[in-house]
């Protein structure tokens, strides 16, 4: 009876070991669809707010590409209006090129907080340099996670439970063949 006992406690190890490495597996698996869906995520937004910014950003040139000549126009007037020479016409069409100007940057002002394109673009590259960091991230992360579950399903016992019950295979890793090209050195795996 004493060895009955002993094999269906061996028997219970054994089958709680096979689980144990059974559920590692999925929840390596799992690890590693849940980094591929970040990775996507990310690049979805990359792709969304780009092209956004660029609009934006685009808007704001053209705005400002339009304002410098109409100031300077105004200001060859009023530079015209210090001479000792009393001119009313020219007086009235700089009024009223002042009062153009000034309404179309209140309406300006109001669609643009602010009207330095230089910061808009240092702006636009800070948020591409975040969103391109945000999917380096993201990649890294899936690459550690396709790491763990492969060397999860090619270690022994796991690689016996693996072939008999889940039955996955090995997962590349991401790679950048542009990024692979620039390096001279290639390691010997």
């Amino acid at each position: 009876m004493d060895l009955f006992f002993i094999i269906i406690a061996i028997l219970v190890v054994v089958a709680f070991i096979i689980f144990s490495i059974y559920n590692a597996i999925v929840k390596e698996h799992n690890a590693v669809q849940r980094g591929w869906a970040d990775v996507l995520t990310q690049e979805r937004q990359r792709s969304r707010i780009i092209p956004e910014l660029d609009r934006v950003l685009q808007q704001h040139q053209d705005y400002e590409k339009d304002l410098l000549p109409k100031i300077t126009a105004l200001r060859q007037g009023i530079n015209a209006l210090k001479d000792n020479k009393i001119d009313t016409k020219l007086q009235n069409d700089v009024d009223q090129a002042s009062q153009a100007l000034m309404k179309g940057i209140n309406v300006a002002v109001e669609a643009y907080p602010e009207l330095r394109a230089s910061e808009s673009f240092a702006k636009f590259m800070y948020e591409i340099t975040e969103q391109e960091e945000n999917v380096g991230a993201a990649v890294r992360i899936f690459n550690q996670n396709v790491a763990n579950f492969n060397g999860c399903i090619q270690s022994f016992p796991n690689n016996l439970v693996n072939s008999f019950f889940n039955k996955k295979h090995t997962i590349e890793v991401f790679s950048d063949s542009k990024a692979q090209a620039e390096f001279e050195y290639k390691p010997k795996f």
